[in-house]
């Protein structure tokens, strides 16, 4: 066959693929904010919830995700990156670290109501945290590490080692190498898993069920040893626990086209900085 047909075929498929995926993402799109957009006012996103979650607005769930959210790439982030470092950079080679790596690989594909049972086993009842915030942000964190430390991984890994043999043949210790040279080049994937670890660690129900969310709450979280309502689990308590279909659905759609764009809000501002800091990392 020609290789010309071949290669036409391959990349029809590849274009039909991609097609199909835009397709069913502006499809959940557009049906959530078809289906959202009608309750959604200034009330809706500044208002405490009143008449039993019927009326009033969704303020603290929108600033419960945002903590939790932000506990677990405070906590994720650096211990991710230093692990990154660790087995790239000094660990030796060999079939120890290959059983780390994997095990890591591994973790990362553990499902989330696992994560949940361990945060509500260990950091609930162990460390005595009880429900809050702090629960449930060292939870997600540890949810999205696996993730975290992958990319970082590749990152490193990525950066040429002629980077790193012409900082040697400088005089710069092995730290001054990875400090001034190899994080700023593979800065931009590091990014990328941030994103992603946000994007999950925002959606996520289970882990924050035992954890940190409860199901109804007026006022604002006062310490990180607060419980809080957060977007994923107040969208499933409607759904699921709520007497007031009729408009609790309502809200719930409300609530999910929040949450899709406080995720891609966060997502769109970790890109921008990925993309300042690449064309920093080439001079541009």
């Amino acid at each position: 066959m020609n290789k010309k047909i071949v290669q036409g075929l391959g990349f029809a498929v590849l274009y039909l693929c991609l097609a199909a995926t835009l397709f069913f993402l502006g499809t959940i799109i557009y049906f959530i904010l078809v289906k959202g957009i009608k309750i959604i006012n200034w009330g809706f996103l500044t208002e405490v919830p009143r008449r039993a979650m019927t009326e009033g607005g969704i303020a603290p769930a929108i600033i419960g995700t945002f903590y939790l959210t932000l506990g677990s790439i405070i906590f994720s982030l650096p211990l991710g990156l230093a692990c990154a470092i660790y087995l790239c950079e000094y660990s030796p080679t060999g079939y120890i670290v290959n059983i780390i790596r994997l095990s890591i690989n591994n973790l990362a594909g553990v499902p989330s109501v696992v994560f949940g049972l361990f945060g509500l086993a260990v950091f609930v009842k162990y460390f005595g945290f009880g429900v809050s915030i702090l629960s449930g942000s060292l939870t997600l964190g540890i949810l999205i590490l696996p993730g975290i430390i992958s990319a970082a991984n590749e990152a490193l890994l990525a950066v040429p080692q002629s980077l790193r043999e012409a900082s040697f043949a400088l005089g710069a210790t092995r730290w001054q190498t990875i400090k001034k040279v190899v994080l700023p080049s593979a800065m931009s994937g590091i990014l990328t898993g941030v994103i992603l670890g946000i994007g999950r660690a925002a959606g996520e129900t289970a882990p924050i069920l035992f954890t940190a969310a409860t199901f109804y709450t007026r006022g604002f979280p006062k310490s990180p040893m607060s419980e809080v309502m957060a977007l994923p689990y107040h969208i499933y308590a409607l759904m699921t626990e709520g007497t007031h279909p009729d408009k609790q659905t309502a809200i719930a759609y409300g609530c999910s086209l929040i949450l899709l764009l406080l995720v891609l809000s966060v997502s769109g501002l970790a890109i921008y900085l990925r993309q300042k800091q690449r064309g920093h990392a080439y001079g541009h």
